[in-house]
């Protein structure tokens, strides 16, 4: 039996330590789908279709990876997919407090989706997706935090 996992986020924009978490997932897991989620309350820094654009550069030729977008709660997404498993990433202990947060009320909601929180590896663990916001907004050299071949 094939197993699936969810990779949700906003993704703005995808990261070379979202494809370390990605790779990483892959070896957990048959197949994983990328959720990009829409947040209501946030202006995106790059609008949907070039953010579902770039993850699709980064995971070109990779097997078992698909890409969607989603606009609900992300439990409701995996029950609709029939899938039971969240993968999240973390860089530090603060994003971990938070992703602990969120797993906790997830599994109140849907005790049978489990959460996996895999920390980043330690040589992307200073890449945000907000530090290359702000390198855009300064014109400045994004290259070494995005992943390979990509063209935002």
């Amino acid at each position: 039996m094939k197993t699936t996992a969810l990779f949700p986020g906003s993704f703005d924009p995808f990261t070379a330590g979202h494809l370390n978490i990605l790779k990483r997932a892959l070896t957990m897991f048959d197949n994983v789908v990328i959720a990009v989620g829409i947040n209501q309350d946030k202006k995106g820094f790059f609008h949907m279709e070039k953010r579902l654009d770039i993850i699709r550069q980064a995971t070109r030729g990779m097997e078992g990876v698909s890409v969607i977008q989603y606009d609900n709660l992300t439990i409701d997404t995996c029950r609709a997919m029939g899938i039971k498993h969240i993968v999240r990433g973390v860089r530090n202990m603060i994003d971990f407090e938070t992703e602990r947060s969120i797993a906790d009320a997830n599994r109140r909601l849907a005790p049978d989706i489990e959460t996996i929180i895999i920390p980043t590896a330690q040589e992307y663990a200073h890449i945000s997706s907000s530090a290359v916001r702000d390198i855009l907004k300064h014109g400045g050299d994004y290259s070494a935090f995005i992943p390979e071949g990509v063209k935002l």
